[in-house]
């Protein structure tokens, strides 16, 4: 085993950088730093680091954790030294001359803590959710997923599966035996129990895949009826261009911004309308594709713009009326419509806090009861989803030799979740999503 070292608190200069180092040599490169080899674990020791040649490279603090009680279940050590690229360049020159000694890989520490037991699969998963998180929401999500409840929840379920399992099976392999007249009955009835309890996990309604990857929102309407002034506004700059020529847009612009905990990414799009510039047709036939594929749609319109038949974009968009936010603009100058969600005046700022409401309100309604939202990628989903139909046969066929099969692919499916079983083909995707040092 190679002891592996990297920088665990990211690139950049900054006051203080954290150097990671996991393996067996740690203890040895630890002392060799320190000049001395008696490093109580667990403590923040102040330290003067030096080279082989006792030149100093650094004043900072050492922290020992022996195996298995650290990150990855091996020796751990951390240093604590200034953060210029020099300094971490000198100790990175020192940890180098060592030998079995290597630079980490991306995810390689995460990666260790799994095959070492610290971390089941879905834990990992929320700690890259966690590091990667923009908003509150996301990161008490993450936060709630690393503490390990649905890691607890997949392990209980297919223990349980296992013991009907192995009844199942105890039964097929020694039919003569003399077993219980009512085995069959309550081993179903346990099959139905379990089918019950994953049936309360399974999220319909994608809430915690949303809160993890964010919604996107298009923006629609005619050309120059203030759909890039809406975009800049959401996004505190000036990210489309605003001009009184129609057709400006043509291209998709995007930004990313925090409403109600959530990501929401905005899309600017081409005005709809029929045009003669094909470079415009193709910006119209995009605007309509991101209305397809977008979580929510904003149509925008004003009385002195062309008037977009609502019904016949609906329909194109293939979503329902209920994805739609109706918003009429420029009520500083023309009288509110009827069938409007919200009338604003962009120019003067008139109702926009009525607005936010409203889409903060709207958003919300795609991610009811947060707070109990386990399955946040679209793996979990389909794993339960699995599991969950196969449950739902071996609970009504009669052939008992086909519900031991069922009731093994339940298992496995619950048991790739949480990498128990069959998840080498998803591991490296996986800790692929880490950056070096974690």
């Amino acid at each position: 085993m190679e002891t592996i070292y990297a920088l665990a608190s990211g690139s950049g200069v900054a006051g203080i950088a954290v150097v990671r180092v996991s393996g067996p040599v740690s203890y040895k490169i630890l002392s060799a730093l320190t000049g001395h080899n008696k490093h109580k674990p667990r403590y923040a020791v102040r330290s003067i680091f030096r080279n082989f040649d006792g030149d100093k490279l650094d004043d900072g603090l050492s922290i020992w954790f022996p195996a298995p009680a650290s990150f990855t279940g091996e020796d751990v050590v951390e240093l604590h030294i200034h953060g210029g690229v020099a300094c971490i360049s000198a100790i990175f020159d020192m940890l180098r001359n060592f030998d079995g000694v290597r630079l980490a890989y991306p995810g390689e520490f995460t990666r260790r803590a799994f095959d070492n037991g610290k971390l089941d699969l879905t834990e990992v998963e929320a700690l890259s959710d966690l590091i990667s998180a923009e908003t509150d929401l996301q990161r008490k999500q993450a936060l709630r997923l690393l503490e390990g409840s649905f890691g607890s929840v997949c392990d209980e379920l297919r223990e349980e599966l296992l013991k009907i399992s192995a009844r199942i099976e105890a039964w097929i392999d020694f039919p003569d035996e003399e077993l219980p007249p009512n085995l069959f009955c309550e081993t179903r009835q346990n099959i139905e129990k379990c089918y019950t309890e994953l049936e309360q996990y399974l999220d319909r309604n994608n809430s915690g895949e949303r809160v993890r990857e964010g919604l996107t929102v298009s923006i629609l309407g005619a050309p120059n009826v203030g759909k890039s002034s809406l975009l800049n506004l959401l996004a505190g700059r000036q990210a489309a261009i605003v001009s009184e020529q129609a057709g400006t847009t043509r291209d998709i612009i995007e930004v990313r911004c925090d409403i109600g905990g959530l990501p929401v990414t905005f899309a600017d799009s081409a005005g709809l309308r029929e045009t003669a510039d094909a470079i415009e047709e193709e910006g119209v036939r995009r605007a309509i594709a991101l209305s397809e594929k977008s979580d929510l749609c904003i149509f925008l319109e004003a009385q002195d713009c062309q008037q977009i038949d609502r019904e016949k974009t609906i329909s194109l968009s293939g979503k329902p009326r209920g994805d739609f936010l109706f918003i009429q603009n420029k009520i500083d100058q023309d009288k509110i419509q009827k069938n409007i969600d919200v009338a604003i005046s962009l120019k003067t700022g008139e109702n926009m806090d009525i607005f936010f409401e409203a889409l903060e309100s709207w958003v919300k309604k795609l991610i009811p009861n947060s707070a109990s939202v386990i399955l946040t990628r679209e793996r979990h989903r389909e794993a339960l989803e699995q599991c969950s139909k196969a449950l739902k046969r071996a609970a009504v066929v009669s052939e008992i030799e086909l519900v031991a099969e069922d009731l093994r692919q339940s298992a496995n499916a619950l048991g790739r979740i949480n990498g128990r079983f069959d998840v080498e083909d998803i591991l490296d995707r996986i800790f692929g999503e880490f950056c070096i040092g974690k």
